[in-house]
């Protein structure tokens, strides 16, 4: 750091004003947690209240003590799970299933046990709970479609609600807490604004510079989405009021998920890097590449503990330029923290 912005620094931390040099912290690998058990890997939920962790696993659900890697429950029942929905006042959760003709599977929090499926539509991928309109909300990417319903829906015989058509593929969303939802459209490189309230798609935004976006967060303070584009790679900066790109920042390859916790915005890419975005009023730098793990491509963060968890297994050398293998039984999480 040259000495100006040494005085620049140490002046901004005296009035207790923070600055990129200071808000930059080093996150670092502390410790991997060898899991195992069969099936891939998509999206990790956080319940940060109890430090557990809900994994999928391709046919089951992985519930996972975020402190010890101790496996807790093994929710079954699925034939391709991508996203958990956590509701603790009624106690459920809600799973997506992809395989088949789609399906949602609702489990009980606490002892895990199945407590029915809800007819979905194909492909059903992400998934978040909204407590501002109380609803569940689930894409389906093959449905080009939103899907809603209230949690406390009856498991064995409830019917989600009428579908939001989208005019595109969706592949994650965020909800602002004000009754608006936001959904990647990773075909159309867009973001459809939608009114929760009245079911109307309200905006389309386009995410250029970047493309194919998968990954979203949000900080809901801010009014700001955090999207992971994959062509270009780029974790791109949206305004969530009117859509106004405010930055574009280099990332690495095969993003599949972003988080946003205390300042900071995080990218992890299946190439094994988390890019860590630093935010100083409008103004956004790469402040840390971290070296995860091959594959480690989602994440989720615990905000309780101060640490991140990266999903992935040891691979098999790739064969005539394919993607590698994952190697059976070496299922693993990877733990960041600072």
């Amino acid at each position: 750091m040259r000495l100006n912005q040494l005085v620049v620094s140490v002046v901004l931390v005296l009035l207790g004003i923070p600055s990129m040099a200071t808000a930059q912290s080093n996150w670092n690998v502390k410790q991997t947690f060898h899991i195992g058990g069969e099936g891939g890997w998509d999206y990790v939920t956080i319940d940060a209240q109890s430090h557990r962790l809900f994994v999928t696993r391709s046919t089951h659900t992985q519930v996972i003590d975020d402190e010890s890697g101790k496996v807790l429950g093994d929710i079954p029942g699925q034939i391709r799970s991508h996203g958990v929905a956590l509701v603790p006042k009624l106690n459920r959760g809600f799973i997506t299933d992809g395989g088949g003709k789609g399906a949602i599977l609702v489990f009980d929090l606490k002892t895990y046990a199945v407590l029915g499926k809800l007819a979905a539509m194909p492909d059903a991928d992400g998934i978040i709970y909204d407590r501002k309109t109380d609803l569940v909300l689930a894409v389906s990417g093959d449905g080009n479609a939103l899907m809603t319903f209230h949690p406390d829906i009856d498991p064995q015989s409830g019917k989600i609600d009428a579908p939001i058509e989208l005019g595109g593929a969706p592949e994650f969303l965020a909800a602002d807490g004000e009754g608006k939802a936001f959904v990647n459209l990773e075909d159309k490189d867009l973001v459809a604004v939608v009114d929760l309230n009245t079911r109307k798609v309200l905006a389309k935004w386009p995410v250029a510079p970047g493309g194919h976006p998968v990954g979203m967060s949000m900080d809901r303070n801010a009014h700001r989405l955090f999207i992971g584009c994959r062509n270009p790679q780029k974790l791109v900066v949206m305004n969530a009021e009117n859509g106004k790109i405010e930055a574009a920042l280099p990332i690495g390859a095969g993003v599949d998920a972003t988080g946003y916790y205390n300042g900071q915005s995080f990218a992890s890419c299946r190439d094994g890097s988390l890019t860590v975005i630093g935010t100083a009023g409008d103004k956004f730098a790469v402040e840390q590449t971290v070296k995860t793990a091959d594959g480690a491509r989602t994440m989720g963060i615990d905000g309780g503990n101060h640490q991140i968890y990266l999903p992935t297994s040891e691979f098999e050398d790739a064969t005539g330029g394919g993607r590698p293998k994952s190697k059976p039984g070496t299922f693993k999480l990877v733990v960041v923290g600072r």
